[in-house]
């Protein structure tokens, strides 16, 4: 069973996802973060492919991804870090990107790559779903990679409903429509979204994420779904800390 699976099999409430980018802060500090992730509570690693023209990334995660490519950090580099950590440990780990990125690199090495680093899912947001359905998803099944899917408030229940159908690892819930990085607190509206996806009958256990920042709002989020996702937050802290700071920002999210 793919690690991703078996997390939400024996975890269903208060799944703590976090993200960071490959390369930031310094280039070979991806494996020390994941370790340090995972000794200090985290359930799942979403790891950032740098990359230059991000979509919905906001002024931290881009910020953060310049450095890391600044430095030097590419997909090579990357599969061969995440590799070396995946001898350490056997938390979920999870790559995030564009499909420009993938194509760039060949849609089938890419995938072989993933497999052979031991990556576990992907988050390719820009790919279209009925692309993935027809020229992807068997490829994907065929490797056991995870993957997911985001949906929005403007989503509607069609969409929503293929890209949960679509998801094997879990649906991400995307707060609010904005770019990362926005820290205010849930409001009336965010609710009734979530409670409106109750309404669905959707398969995929669900993470939110966009303005995840600190416990209050995780504990928030956690109410209406599996868990969360906390991003730029983090990337902060490596910012401003380094991988001295992790332990006591998760211990701060996880309420210990």
């Amino acid at each position: 069973m793919n690690r991703i699976n078996r997390l939400f099999e024996q975890k269903k409430k208060d799944v703590l996802n976090i993200y960071f980018t490959a390369g930031f802060p310094k280039l070979n500090d991806l494996s020390q973060i994941i370790l340090e992730l995972e000794k200090s509570g985290v359930d799942l690693i979403e790891l950032g492919m740098p990359y230059s023209d991000p979509l919905a990334d906001g002024e931290t995660i881009q910020y953060s991804s310049s450095i890391a490519l600044k430095n030097g950090m590419n997909l090579d580099l990357l599969f061969s870090q995440v590799n070396d950590v995946r001898q350490k440990t056997e938390i979920p780990i999870m790559l995030m990107g564009y499909y420009n990125q993938m194509i760039q690199y060949g849609e089938d090495k890419f995938l072989d790559k993933c497999v052979d680093a031991g990556i576990d899912g992907l988050i390719i947001p820009d790919i279209p779903l009925t692309y993935f359905e027809k020229n992807l998803q068997e490829k994907v099944e065929q490797k056991n990679l995870a993957m997911t899917f985001l949906v929005t408030p403007e989503s509607g229940e069609e969409r929503t409903k293929l890209a949960d159908r679509l998801s094997s690892a879990f649906l991400y819930v995307v707060a609010k429509s904005s770019v990362t990085g926005k820290t205010e607190e849930l409001n009336e509206n965010q609710i009734d979204y979530f409670q409106e996806l109750d309404s669905y009958q959707l398969k995929s256990p669900r993470l939110i994420g966009f303005g995840i920042h600190d416990r209050a709002s995780f504990v928030n989020a956690a109410k209406y779904a599996n868990g969360a996702i906390i991003g730029s937050a983090f990337i902060r802290v490596l910012r401003d800390k380094g991988i001295d700071g992790i332990n006591a920002f998760v211990s701060q999210v996880r309420g210990v």
